[in-house]
């Protein structure tokens, strides 16, 4: 019995070392993550700080304040927590959404629309690809359509062969 309990005492000590670094450095990589975030939508969001905000509001599932001079606007994503993965799909989707508009320097109004379409349909239960293929599929009915081959002249007839 007193052998059981050392030994249980003795495992313990020995992962608890092993436990606190594996934590430490998952912190780590999240805020790797997060910084990584931010560095790619800075210039989406037009400031690191309006980013920052995107990147840990959506991850979060707290409320997003973005500013840009005298306006600002604020919103909390439908969706509630995200990974960084779609933390990073959300707003790539939004960023593309906004180039096919034209609009390369969004103001905060003008991202927080886009972004909350797209978190709506998400939280409504369509998948990230289902987005893309909608967006893909808008992009190909405003295509023209090709214009029609012009038709070919007829062939001549052949000359009969004359009769020896």
């Amino acid at each position: 019995m007193f052998r059981t309990a050392l030994l249980l005492t003795a495992s313990a000590l020995l992962a608890l070392p092993l436990a606190l670094w594996a934590q430490a450095e998952s912190a780590g990589k999240t805020t790797e993550s997060a910084d990584r975030l931010i560095q790619k939508y800075a210039l989406l969001a037009g400031s690191e700080d309006n980013a920052k905000s995107l990147v840990t509001g959506l991850r979060d599932g707290t409320e997003v304040k973005l500013s840009s001079g005298t306006t600002s606007t604020s919103f909390t994503s439908p969706t509630g927590k995200m990974g960084f993965g779609n933390v990073n799909i959300a707003l790539s989707l939004a960023e593309a959404s906004l180039k096919q508009q034209g609009i390369t320097s969004p103001t905060p109004q003008q991202l927080q629309s886009s972004l909350t379409g797209i978190l709506d349909q998400r939280a409504s239960g369509k998948g990230w690809g289902e987005k893309a293929e909608q967006r893909a599929e808008n992009a190909r009915a405003e295509r023209p359509e090709r214009p029609l081959r012009p038709e070919k002249p007829e062939r001549p007839e052949k000359p009969e062969r004359p009769v020896r």
